[in-house]
């Protein structure tokens, strides 16, 4: 068997919940070892935390430059190989760029960066040293996802001509309702989240679901936000109507405010032969519909699912995968990839994919501002 990847993590300490599922994923298929982390600012904090999940403390770092100084004294087949970034947003990009251009692969949440512009630099950055990089658009791991692509791909629907996808959260009702509160939150601080909360946290999914499973690419969009108070500065509700050619349009709906709402993140892909919905709290369903059969239920590990669908699949029929499966499917794309084995192209959401959700988050903050105007992707 190959030796095992040797992994860092940067943030997730402590009760972070992208930090758990991070590294659950990780050790999924048995493709990654970490190896060292800086998982808090505070290094006491972190080392605690590494004795406390029973992580070496030789190689947990008091901050992210030392860990990149260090692990470039170690012979090559010591030091790390790829770094997660599941830190706040505006660490991502410094962090990013100092590991690529040292030869790191690089695991990085979303939103990618703050901004496209900082995102076209680690494009060019990664195209130098021609180094893995995956953004973690965690749905796309999902084997009835993968399914929904790959029948799209083989045409079982036909043209698309209509896209409806949404995401909706309630969480932050606690929060923005509270003068005090909302300005202690780190996603409504334009300083740490960049220029958007809920489209850049969630909307952006939402988007990437939309060209990941279609295979299309959105050309345009018109955007319409919510912010609740005047003096709120971050979006946290959106209704985006998208543009993908001349005969193909739809809407991406994204909200946080979405009293009761847990993670209601659901897809509809609809073409002139049929449709597909999946929703992303009853993952093992992907509705196929059509307006002259019955309605068909396609669920993960049969037969007649696509390669990449049972690829991602662990567990016999009938037995519910979720969204730490879904991660480690990524992960093990990623594994892949950095191996230098043969891979499908929809096992990670790559540099591209980061890319272009910067500039819809950035289209959408514009489209806004203006009034509500269509505004081009680049």
């Amino acid at each position: 068997m190959a030796k095992k990847i040797r992994l860092g993590i940067l943030g997730g300490g402590g009760d972070s919940l992208i930090g758990i599922l991070h590294r659950v994923a990780s050790q999924m298929y048995d493709n990654y070892e970490i190896v060292g982390a800086v998982f808090n600012p505070n290094h006491e904090e972190s080392l605690a935390f590494a004795r406390e999940i029973d992580i070496p403390t030789n190689r947990i770092y008091k901050d992210f430059d030392t860990l990149v100084e260090e692990e470039l004294k170690l012979p090559k087949e010591e030091r790390i190989q790829v770094c997660s970034i599941l830190t706040p947003n505006f660490l991502h990009f410094p962090m990013a760029k100092k590991l690529l251009e040292n030869g790191f692969h690089v695991i990085c949440e979303k939103p990618f960066t703050t901004t496209y512009e900082e995102a076209l630099v680690l494009q060019e950055a990664q195209a130098k040293t021609n180094a893995i990089l995956a953004i973690t658009h965690t749905y796309t791991g999902y084997p009835m996802v993968r399914q929904m692509r790959e029948m799209i791909k083989a045409g079982a629907i036909g043209k698309v001509h209509k896209v409806d996808v949404r995401y909706y959260q309630g969480w932050i009702n606690s929060i923005i309702h509270d003068k005090e509160k909302r300005s202690t939150v780190w996603r409504l601080d334009p300083k740490k989240a960049g220029i958007s909360s809920c489209i850049a946290d969630i909307g952006v999914h939402a988007f990437n679901m939309v060209e990941y499973t279609t295979g299309l690419r959105i050309k345009s969009i018109l955007a319409d936000f919510n912010y609740l108070y005047d003096d709120n500065q971050m979006d946290v509700d959106g209704t985006i109507l998208v543009r993908m050619d001349k005969h193909v349009k739809g809407i991406v709906r994204a909200s946080q405010v979405a009293t009761g709402e847990e993670n209601g993140l659901a897809i509809a892909i609809y073409g002139d032969k049929g449709g597909l919905r999946w929703e992303q709290e009853n993952p093992n369903y992907l509705k196929v519909q059509s307006d002259t059969e019955p309605l068909q239920i396609f669920k993960p590990g049969h037969a007649y699912n696509s390669e990449l669908s049972l690829d991602g699949t662990k567990l016999p029929p009938g037995h519910p995968e979720g969204i730490f499966d879904a991660m480690g499917n990524i992960y093990k794309g990623v594994a892949r990839a950095i191996r230098g084995e043969e891979y499908n192209d929809g096992e990670f959401p790559p540099m591209l994919d980061a890319v272009r959700g910067m500039d819809f988050i950035e289209s959408t903050v514009e489209s806004n501002k203006k009034g509500n105007v269509w505004v081009d992707l680049k």
